[in-house]
């Protein structure tokens, strides 16, 4: 058996490929999604597909319809979703990509640091699981393998 894992969160540092690469590592038959890992790929998909917005409103919406289309396709092809919450980072696509999830009925594992949980506290309530850590959440799926 192998799971589809949509990883949702934020685009601005590497933490998908630190799960991937630890996933990998411990040989965990998992096939990871998520949105567009390329920053500037993401906010011009719209201006690429449609040609020149009158401004940068214009501009964001359109590159939001195309990275929704796409989260949504991704998301629907999954078997579980991963959300990070990180400190950095402002987390709004975090929180719609946990709540479109948990509107989807997904399985839903939520990484949040402790400080984080006020402020994420109804969606915690939502997801199956939460943990403080990546490797928590990698944790959990490969609890989901053992027959013993």
């Amino acid at each position: 058996m192998e799971l589809n894992v949509y990883l949702a969160g934020q685009i601005h540092d590497d933490w998908r490929q630190e799960l991937r690469e630890t996933a990998e590592k411990q040989e965990l038959p998992l096939r990871f999604f998520g949105p567009m890992e390329n920053h500037s790929r993401s906010d011009n998909i719209g201006e690429e597909i449609l040609g020149s917005q009158h401004d940068a409103v214009q501009k964001d919406d359109a590159a939001s319809d195309f990275n929704n289309l796409r989260t949504q396709i991704l998301m629907q092809k999954s078997d579980v979703v991963i959300a990070l919450f990180g400190e950095k980072y402002k987390q709004w696509n975090t929180a719609m990509d946990a709540g479109a999830a948990a509107a989807m009925g997904k399985p839903l594992i939520l990484i949040r640091p402790e400080d984080l949980h006020h402020p994420t506290k109804e969606l915690a309530n939502k997801a199956n699981v939460v943990v403080e850590t990546k490797e928590q959440a990698l944790q959990a799926l490969s609890y989901v393998f053992e027959t013993q």
